[in-house]
């Protein structure tokens, strides 16, 4: 699949946002934290992603009834589902001028996700953490989803990458008083 930029304006997937708040002192102490043992750009990058997907559970899978959706909460109170662990792990990247962009799959809902750029080209990277039957692994050498979509049960991989939240998965996001109420109103396509 051809990945597409929503901009040719590399310097979109560089940008702080009140989503992806890569300035807050929260997500410049994690980031620092990470880029301290580093060997390289790539290794900080393998290094934040292991850390969102394995650090900061999966509401779902750990039950947290709390609905973030803002970069520095997830960090703070260590809990998201897939968006919010991707706006956490685009905040970090982006922290050490990584660019990153939001991508999406459509299941029976929408399935939130990144893009990292190295090389010259966007890998996507899903943080959404392991369990059993899901293991994703940070990649530049072919994708190692979570998830992969089956075209004959009309599930796809949106091609676009984003700059920011897409309005729908945002709204969602922010309407939820909890997670069960996300639940019922999750997008289910963009």
């Amino acid at each position: 699949m051809e990945l597409i930029q929503e901009t040719s304006d590399l310097s979109a997937y560089l940008a702080a946002d009140e989503v992806i708040d890569h300035g807050h002192p929260r997500v410049r102490e994690t980031a620092d934290r990470l880029a301290a043992s580093a060997a390289d750009s790539y290794d900080y990058a393998r290094r934040a992603f292991e850390f969102v997907r394995d650090a900061i559970p999966h509401s779902q899978d750990s039950g947290d009834l709390r609905v973030t959706w803002r970069a520095s909460d997830v960090l703070e109170l260590r809990t998201g589902i897939c968006y919010a662990k991707a706006h956490a792990l685009a905040a970090l990247l982006r922290a050490e001028d990584i660019p990153t962009a939001l991508c999406y799959q459509r299941f029976d809902v929408v399935h939130g996700l990144v893009a990292v750029r190295f090389n010259g080209a966007w890998h996507r990277q899903d943080p959404r953490g392991n369990k059993p039957g899901v293991d994703a692994q940070f990649s530049l050498d072919g994708e190692r989803l979570a998830f992969t979509p089956d075209p004959k049960s009309n599930e796809l991989d949106y091609p676009v990458l984003y700059a920011v939240p897409h309005p729908v998965v945002l709204k969602a996001l922010k309407a939820a008083p909890d997670r069960p109420h996300l639940w019922q109103h999750l997008p289910t396509a963009l």
